[in-house]
């Protein structure tokens, strides 16, 4: 069973996106087809398309915690339960 999915795109996206499909002997549908399959196994990853402008002070804090989520330093081991979490918590 088959169902219909509508979304809105801006035109000249879709003139480009038709325009290479079919220089590439591909269907438009199927391109998109073949996209949601791809994002559904895992195989196609959708990042932001702009970034976060942050000020100054944010920015500095940001990068020192992801500086020390990667080095390990300041982050809680994994627990098992909440019982071991509070044993952590209390020592």
């Amino acid at each position: 069973m088959n169902t219909q999915v509508i979304f809105k795109i801006d035109k000249k996206l879709k003139r480009q996106a038709m325009a290479k499909a079919q220089d590439e002997g591909l269907a438009f549908a199927y391109v998109l087809k073949l996209a949601t399959k791809a994002f559904v196994a895992g195989n196609l990853t959708v990042g932001l398309v702009g970034s976060e402008k942050f000020n100054t002070t944010a920015g500095k804090e940001i990068t020192g915690a992801l500086r020390d989520i990667a080095i390990g330093k300041n982050v809680s081991p994994r627990f098992s339960s909440a019982q071991a979490a509070a044993s952590y918590l209390r020592a």
